[in-house]
């Protein structure tokens, strides 16, 4: 009833309908999106209606029966009746004002349970006890366990605990009818029932709609810091792009050119111009898959109960993924990838171009470094650090697991090396701190050799990135 006030169609018809997310990617067609509102609000009623048909089903009064016959009917009757949405009003008001009760009900029921257990363990310490070292702790208890199990019972008739089905069903019965009404009022000629274009697959009947969150959730961590993202986390994202997008990755990085004159910021801002309007759409797409099971969701909430009365807009499934363009949200995610491809190599290059084979090349000043002399006397010596000298050493010791990445091989015993190992937005890295952060790489985890540190090349960069793609490939 709340979602369908005039208030909340309004935003729902100048904000959200309006909003860059929903035009590019469901539609810019303002009544094929009303349809799509109206549809969904339909089927959120049709979850409430399977509820009171099976309240109904369970009365002892068979005049509650079968309601799905009767709600059936609903659908040809489209007249408003002013005195229905009056009642209505009222109906849902006093079942408000039960449901508050019911929940201080279950919450004060636990706290019964507390003082019994607190008063059964008195009793028995006082039973072990001598008569001088026994207080007049328990009397306490008593008289407060006295007075809770009053306060329980009280709760008990002014909530729905002593309310019978059948004088809940009729009100329930008068409320289905009444929100029929208001969304056909709501949507006017867009609640027809008429099949809703579906020309497209759509990320929500395609079951990819959180999927898809996820990964844009992960680009828009890692554009935040893209000059100290652990090689375990560019694979996490590269392993979850679906094999559509591998597949069209790989031509995208071939036929991509980066103009030289583009800086870190500058990427950032040709991204930022996609992920203004697409994060958005993603964290509603988790919320709302989080929000889930809201059947009994009063009985955690307690006082809380009556808050989004207040005026607080309740999420939309067409403000998510759900409706999303399968094509063009898959388009979008690609050109965020390739752009953070070139964003990692570009922030690695404007650091110096040279880094450890695992950790950033940025090291403190005063870091103490040693020379590894390779097995071959005539190769030149190469410099590396002690964390990464004992990194290589216990990974010298350990056998490779079959199916994972060198990547995840060397990302294992560098998470037990070093404590900021983590990619978080709140969390800080700084560039001279001595347990610095992983390698800086592209999004795709690189096998570098380990006794030469090559400066940067963008372009033998792009190669190697393709090759991972078909040794992964290949491994799955």
């Amino acid at each position: 009833m709340h979602s369908l006030s005039d208030e909340n169609i309004q935003n729902l018809k100048e904000v959200v309908l309006l909003s860059e997310g929903v035009q590019r990617l469901i539609s810019t067609d303002i009544d094929e999106l009303l349809r799509i509102a109206a549809s969904d609000k339909r089927d959120e009623l049709k979850v409430f209606l399977g509820e009171v048909i099976r309240f109904g089903n369970r009365c002892k009064d068979p005049q509650w029966h079968n309601l799905d016959r009767y709600f059936e009917k609903l659908e040809t009757e489209l007249t408003p009746h002013k005195q229905l949405k009056a009642e209505a009003e009222t109906e849902i008001e006093q079942l408000m004002v039960l449901v508050h009760f019911t929940a201080e009900l279950y919450h004060e029921m636990h706290a019964l349970d507390r003082f019994e257990q607190d008063c059964r363990r008195k009793a028995q310490e006082d039973d072990n006890s001598t008569a001088a070292q026994r207080g007049d702790s328990l009397s306490i208890l008593r008289a407060e366990l006295k007075s809770q199990k009053k306060h329980v019972k009280s709760l008990k008739k002014k909530s729905l605990w002593s309310k019978i089905l059948e004088e809940v069903m009729e009100k329930l019965v008068d409320i289905v009818h009444f929100l029929h009404l208001e969304i056909h009022s709501a949507f006017g000629s867009s609640d027809e029932n008429k099949p809703v274009k579906n020309n497209h697959q759509k990320l929500g009947s395609a079951g990819l709609a959180l999927h898809y969150a996820n990964i844009i959730t992960q680009i828009d961590t890692l554009v935040t810091r893209s000059s100290s993202v652990p090689p375990s986390t560019r694979d996490s994202l590269y392993q979850g792009l679906p094999p559509c997008l591998k597949s069209a990755l790989r031509n995208k990085l071939q036929s991509f050119h980066l103009n030289e004159e583009f800086t870190v910021p500058q990427i950032k801002a040709e991204m930022e111009k996609t992920l203004q309007w697409l994060v958005p759409m993603a964290t509603n797409t988790t919320k709302a898959h989080h929000g889930f099971g809201w059947v009994g969701e009063w009985a955690n909430t307690g006082s809380d109960m009556n808050r989004k009365l207040s005026g607080q807009t309740d999420l939309l499934r067409i403000e998510t993924l759900h409706h999303a363009d399968k094509e063009k949200t898959e388009a979008h995610i690609l050109d965020l990838v390739v752009w953070l491809h070139h964003l990692i190599t570009q922030s690695r290059a404007a650091n110096g171009g040279i880094r450890s084979p695992v950790k950033s090349p940025i090291r403190s000043p005063n870091q103490k470094t040693l020379h590894l002399s390779s097995h071959k006397q005539n190769s030149p010596p190469s410099t590396l650090s002690v964390e990464d000298r004992e990194m290589l050493l216990e990974v010298s010791k350990r056998k490779l697991t079959p199916g994972r990445s060198k990547s995840q091989e060397f990302d294992t015993t560098t998470a037990r090396l070093c404590k900021h190992n983590r990619l978080s937005k709140s969390s800080s890295h700084s560039p001279t701190s001595e347990h610095s952060s992983k390698r800086e790489d592209d999004p795709f985890p690189i096998r570098r050799t380990l006794f030469s540190l090559p400066s940067i090349d963008f372009e033998i960069d792009r190669v190697k990135a393709l090759d991972v793609i078909d040794r992964v490939d290949a491994i799955q």
